[in-house]
């Protein structure tokens, strides 16, 4: 039997080499890529010159990025864009160096592990949301606050402070450049007098200073401690016996400050609004949450006990997955998939949003459901058609790290207030490297007696 090839897949006609769909994409990503979808689950597009295909079967995708991860990499335009700013980080890496690197840090990130920072994730959100006065209030500014101080006691053992606001708007100066920037094939000069470059110095400058000087000062003092930035400094690679180096001590420090707190923020400021917008599941979560802690502080020992919980937050990360497009990969050597015939260098786009929301392996999938992920749930969820951390052998190193994290400011949250929405419309998702409600979200808290 005769396979097909990338020749014979559907595909919407091509004007301009492309170009203006290069342009839409730049406008608005997630709409390129769902008119992609009503072709078919393997859609072939070129721009400029480049072959590519959209996944949208589960199944196909599991074979395109576990059968065949060997023969992947990064697209190479993403890793350029992020390199930037993280350096050689983990994110970004290839081959033996990647290799490397994901397996001296995999030990720092194992749920175990992670739960030993359980106690400073608490710390930062008590303090932080003890803060928050009743009334309306911009929960993208109280999640970055909070989970941008969760991250920075974690790597430093030491509280954001004032740098929080400033960093926060930094990290999104970044994203929505870098998003803009990869759909150009190189990256001018930050020195040029161009649109955005000015912010994007400043923004650089703010995020390098604040761990610049976390990191220099331990150094300088020689003090060993068990957050992250200690274990950093003394991983060993059980092959080889071999530390990190300085510079990568430091890349992984950045994409763990950038990636650490960004996702999770995103991820909770969706599920607060679903929650706002939905107050019988908001009801319920709120009675697990008295019931099973009482009022005192959650420990990691407390996740397990709430399923109810953990079910809106997955099904917030289904409707509103934080990395709604993955990074895209591109073919070392010819693969066969669904007896299609996919050549080298084909690029390979993977895009949550629209697995997330695919009526055949989420039925009524447009609805805020939480029963989709309890315990006994009677509709199978497919593998490869829920990816909000990714999926193969790059999967996100720090997803424990994020589902704790979430679990318990989410907890204390709902322990001190009822969430209410503003308005009636629904915040319009807007895609930068994570996305986010467009213009912010502001939600009406009520204090809990």
């Amino acid at each position: 039997m005769t396979s097909l090839t990338w020749n014979d897949l559907p595909s919407h006609p091509v004007r301009w080499w492309g170009f203006p769909v290069l342009m839409a994409m730049r406008r608005d990503y997630l709409a390129v890529i769902s008119a992609q979808r009503p072709l078919g689950d393997l859609v072939a597009q070129t721009i400029l010159g480049e072959r590519g295909v959209d996944v949208f079967d589960p199944e196909l995708l599991r074979a395109i990025m576990v059968d065949h991860a060997d023969a992947l990499v990064r697209w190479q335009r993403g890793p350029e864009v992020f390199a930037e700013l993280m350096g050689q980080s983990v994110l970004v890496t290839e081959g033996a160096t990647w290799q490397r690197q994901r397996r001296m840090l995999m030990p720092a990130f194992t749920p175990k592990r992670v739960a030993g920072y359980a106690a400073l994730m608490t710390e930062a959100a008590v303090q932080g949301l003890d803060a928050v006065r009743p009334g309306e209030v911009a929960m993208d500014a109280l999640f970055s606050h909070l989970t941008m101080d969760v991250i920075s006691r974690t790597l430093f053992s030491t509280p954001i402070g004032g740098d929080t606001g400033a960093a926060a708007e930094a990290v999104q100066v970044l994203s929505e450049t870098a998003l803009a920037e990869m759909f150009w094939p190189v990256t001018l000069p930050n020195w040029l007098p161009l649109p955005g470059k000015a912010a994007k110095r400043r923004a650089a400058r703010l995020i390098h200073g604040l761990l610049g000087r976390h990191i220099a000062a331990r150094r300088a003092s020689g003090a060993v401690k068990e957050d992250l930035l200690g274990r950093l400094m003394l991983l060993r690679d059980d092959a080889t016996g071999e530390a990190l180096s300085p510079q990568e001590v430091y890349d992984q420090c950045m994409v763990s400050f950038q990636a650490g707190h960004e996702t999770s923020a995103t991820a909770l400021l969706w599920w607060s609004w679903l929650l706002a917008a939905h107050p019988k599941a908001q009801a319920r979560v709120r009675a697990e949450v008295d019931e099973v802690l009482a009022g005192r502080v959650p420990t990691p020992e407390d996740a397990s006990a709430l399923p109810w919980l953990a079910a809106t937050l997955k099904e917030a990360m289904r409707l509103y997955p934080p990395v709604a497009a993955l990074m895209t990969r591109r073919l070392t050597r010819d693969i066969t998939v669904g007896g299609v015939k996919l050549p080298a260098r084909t690029l390979v786009r993977v895009t949550p949003w629209l697995l997330h929301r695919d009526p055949r392996w989420w039925p009524d999938a447009l609805a805020f459901k939480p029963e989709r992920f309890l315990p006994g749930a009677p509709d199978e969820i497919p593998r490869g058609a829920y990816i909000p951390f990714g999926i193969g052998p790059r999967v996100c190193l720090g997803q424990h790290f994020a589902v704790l994290e979430m679990t318990l400011i989410a907890a204390l949250l709902l322990q001190r207030f009822e969430l209410a929405p503003v308005g009636t419309e629904a915040p319009k998702p807007r895609m930068a490297v994570t996305l986010r409600p467009d213009g912010g979200l502001t939600l009406r808290l009520t204090k809990r007696d």
